[in-house]
């Protein structure tokens, strides 16, 4: 009987560990889609694929490589330019 009791508590143990670790799964993504939606829209920042006057999204502090930015939703060129173009410091 003592054996029985033993399997029990593992199930049991078992069930509550996978419980928890979906709980965090979920916790994660929507971390990641609040993430994504406080980025605003390309349009909103005037985004082009282009440098302007030598400014480029790849010298900017919001630009994370290898075609995201911080700040602007969606794929962003290295070679990308916007207004919210904050130059990287020396």
């Amino acid at each position: 009987m003592r054996d029985d009791t033993q399997a029990s508590r593992r199930g049991f143990l078992r069930a509550g560990m996978t419980i928890l670790a979906g709980g965090a799964l979920v916790a994660t993504a929507t971390a990641a889609r609040a993430q994504d939606d406080s980025k605003v829209e390309q349009s909103v920042v005037q985004y082009q694929t282009s440098p302007k006057d030598g400014a480029q999204c790849s010298g900017c502090v919001n630009f994370v490589a290898p075609n995201a930015c911080k700040v602007v939703a969606g794929t962003i060129s290295p070679n990308g330019w916007c207004v919210a173009y904050a130059p990287k410091g020396s």
